[in-house]
């Protein structure tokens, strides 16, 4: 069973929150994120990127960038900006993007269901880039970005989302992106106690996205238990930050890969080995998109190619039958030698928001080979999560982005 909380939210004041919400920490360099504070001085970025409070002497990772991000935190919650919640409740979170819109329960998950395995990962996380959130948990007291869960569809959840967001809305905006945000509060209490119970039932949830964000938390919740030996549980640092939604809203954006050079080949050598491992069509100077799992598109010296992977050769098996997978085993790492495509610096990885006029613009400068993939399903994520297998590098890319700002948990 999963232990899905509500909580008392700290949130920015409503005529505020359009000013505050930011994207996430991680999407940014240094000097976007001073761009970003310097349009926007109330942007939740001072906070989650405090380093754009200093000039580039300090380091980002020095202890006054963290101490400077606690301060505008609590000044910010102090002064009016934000606002604390009276009682525990649970928050609906409704994005929309193109047309198309996913609801989420933004709620506390718990370090102990993510220890034993019922929050289920799909990627490896690197110590230093946990380190920074630590840091910024810890000295904050308190989780600024929430991780993106997942869950499969239940009734229950569904019905009280729906009843509840016929009531107007707490926050209701756009951000500059063109994403709409609109909040709900659920503050009554048999609809709190049909979540709760709801999650309860329910096996198995999924890291969709955050998994540095999540490992943080879940080691600040560690260093305070041992810090207080006679915790209760119920302490608000056993539980983190997350907003959870349904496996039928949500989507997954392909996730690209680029190559600098063709590993000593011509284009033609490259092109004549492509085609003995692949079924290979010549689809012209008009991108396009793979229509199908088990196919993707390249770009190569200014023609695009729809490439096919023969239903024979898919292995069964959560990971190996991965596009990315196949593509990575069969193609980039024997015949362009990319063995590891987390430290080789020949290959990088564009996000499917940018579209296939990106592929052909890295094409056009640093790279000589583009491969548009064939988005991974959820389905094949919670598979590989139920496995307890990890996914390779770069193989989902979610949206639209959660806000930070919106919500923060006070430990």
């Amino acid at each position: 069973m999963a232990v899905i909380r509500p909580f008392s939210a700290i949130r920015p004041a409503r005529e505020l929150v359009d000013k505050i919400a930011a994207l996430p920490y991680d999407v940014y360099n240094r000097e976007e994120a001073k761009e970003a504070v310097s349009g926007n001085p109330l942007s939740f970025l001072r906070i989650d990127r405090a380093e754009t409070q200093f000039d580039d002497s300090v380091d980002i990772y020095a202890p006054e960038v963290y101490q400077k991000a606690h301060d505008i935190l609590w000044d910010m919650a102090e002064d009016g900006s934000f606002v604390k919640e009276e009682k525990d409740c649970y928050y609906i979170y409704e994005l929309t993007m193109d047309g198309r819109t996913q609801t989420g329960i933004t709620a506390c998950a718990s370090i102990d269901d993510y220890e034993q395995g019922v929050i289920k990962k799909h990627e490896n996380t690197r110590a230093e880039k946990e380190q920074d959130r630590i840091n910024h948990v810890d000295i904050c007291n308190a989780q600024t970005g929430p991780i993106f869960l997942a869950y499969r569809a239940n009734a229950v959840i569904n019905e009280v989302v729906t009843a509840v967001k016929k009531e107007a809305a707490l926050y209701d905006f756009v951000s500059e992106d063109g994403i709409r945000h609109r909040v709900w509060v659920i503050s009554d209490g048999n609809q709190i106690q049909a979540v709760e119970s709801a999650f309860a039932s329910i096996g198995e949830i999924y890291i969709a996205d955050g998994h540095h964000r999540a490992a943080s938390a879940v080691k600040v919740g560690q260093k305070r238990r041992a810090e207080h030996p006679g915790y209760s549980g119920e302490e608000e640092f056993n539980y983190f930050l997350s907003v959870l939604f349904p496996d039928e809203e949500l989507m997954i954006m392909d996730y690209n890969r680029v190559v600098k050079d063709l590993n000593g080949m011509s284009e033609e050598a490259f092109l004549a080995k492509v085609s003995q491992l692949f079924e290979v069509e010549e689809l012209g100077t008009q991108p396009m998109k793979p229509e199908e799992k088990g196919s993707f598109s390249m770009y190569l010296a200014g023609k695009w190619y729809g490439c096919r992977i023969p239903e024979e050769e898919i292995p069964d098996h959560p990971v190996a039958s991965l596009d990315v997978s196949i593509l990575q085993e069969k193609l980039l790492s024997p015949v362009l030698g990319i063995e590891d495509p987390k430290t080789d610096s020949r290959i990088d990885f564009v996000g499917g928001i940018r579209g296939l006029k990106e592929l052909e613009r890295r094409c056009g400068t640093d790279c000589k080979v583009a491969f548009a993939m064939y988005p991974t399903s959820i389905q094949e994520l919670f598979a590989v999560a139920d496995a307890g297998l990890l996914m390779p590098p770069k193989s989902t890319w979610f949206e639209p982005k959660l806000r930070s700002g919106i919500f923060i948990h006070a430990l």
